[in-house]
C-alpha cells in the first residue's frame, strides 16, 4: 500500500482488511477516533513502535508531559514538527 492509497482509504467507514495494527491506529486517529487508536497503542506497551505511537497520541491529546514520557520510552526524540507532519512520518514509516 502506498501513502496515497492509505490516505484514500480514509474515505471508507472502516479500515481496510489486513491493515497492519500500527497503520490501523493511525487510520483511526485520522478519522477522529482517538480512543480506538490509543487502545492499540496501549496493547503492546514496551514495544518501541507502539510506544512511539503512544507518544504521538498524547501529543494529539495535548498532554505534552505524557507524550514526553512515551517518546523517552520509545527511544525517540520529541517530534518538533506539526501533528500533521508527525502523522505523515509515522504512516510512511509503517508502510
Amino acid at each position: 500500500m502506498t501513502f496515497e492509497e492509505f490516505t484514500e482509504s480514509l474515505t471508507l467507514s472502516a479500515p481496510p482488511n489486513g491493515l497492519p495494527e500500527l497503520l490501523e491506529a493511525l487510520w483511526y486517529d485520522a478519522k477522529g477516533n482517538w480512543e480506538a487508536a490509543h487502545h492499540i497503542a496501549q496493547s503492546r506497551e514496551g514495544t518501541p513502535s507502539y510506544d512511539r505511537l503512544h507518544a504521538y497520541l498524547h501529543r494529539v491529546e495535548g498532554d505534552d508531559w505524557n507524550a514526553g514520557y512515551w517518546y523517552k520510552r520509545s527511544g525517540s526524540q520529541v517530534f518538533k514538527g506539526s501533528l500533521k507532519e508527525e502523522w505523515k512520518t509515522l504512516v510512511q514509516s509503517d508502510l
